[in-house]
């Protein structure tokens, strides 16, 4: 048994030698020894290789489906700013016209679908521009969605300049 008054971290135990089992071997190390001109390990991955067969060309590595949906709700914020704001911007025009709110209805779902192809649009220019021309790596739908976000929030004046109280009030109130 190790003496009792060596700091505990110092005291090592003897196990003795079985039998079947050999012990590893410590090429690479010897003690006072530096290991010079040793080969090392990289310490960076090497780009994978293109597929020949592979008519994308994307040398990027695939990347699962969560990661991809997680970089699409960043900058989420912006565009569900802009669809709450050109909501309550539909529903003062839509309330105001007295009618039936089928045809509205009708206008905003189709704004609607067109942000989100402006969306798409944004996010296949940044692909083009940012990753293939540029070499840059997008880690967010920031960009993407600030452009829907400036959309939609046009969309929103634009209901409010075709509901005549609210621009006489506006007119009112800039003198007009």
């Amino acid at each position: 048994m190790a003496d009792q008054t060596q700091p505990w971290a110092e005291r090592t135990v003897e196990v003795p030698p079985q039998p079947g089992v050999v012990p590893p071997q410590r090429d690479a190390f010897r003690r006072g020894v530096a290991a010079v001109g040793q080969p090392r390990t990289p310490r960076t991955e090497q780009f994978p290789a293109v597929d020949p067969g592979d008519w994308t060309g994307d040398s990027s590595p695939r990347r699962p489906m969560g990661w991809h949906l997680a970089q699409l709700r960043r900058g989420g914020e912006w565009s569900a700013a802009g669809a709450l704001f050109a909501f309550v911007c539909w529903g003062i025009w839509a309330i105001s016209g007295r009618g039936d709110l089928a045809a509205p209805l009708l206008t905003f779902v189709l704004s609607l679908l067109t942000a989100v192809g402006l969306f798409a649009l944004a996010r296949l220019l940044g692909r083009l521009v940012l990753e293939r021309q540029l070499g840059r790596v997008r880690r967010s739908a920031r960009g993407a969605h600030l452009v829907t976000a400036l959309f939609l929030a046009g969309v929103g004046v634009a209901y409010l300049q075709q509901t005549e109280w609210v621009v006489s009030a506006w007119n009112w109130v800039t003198g007009n």
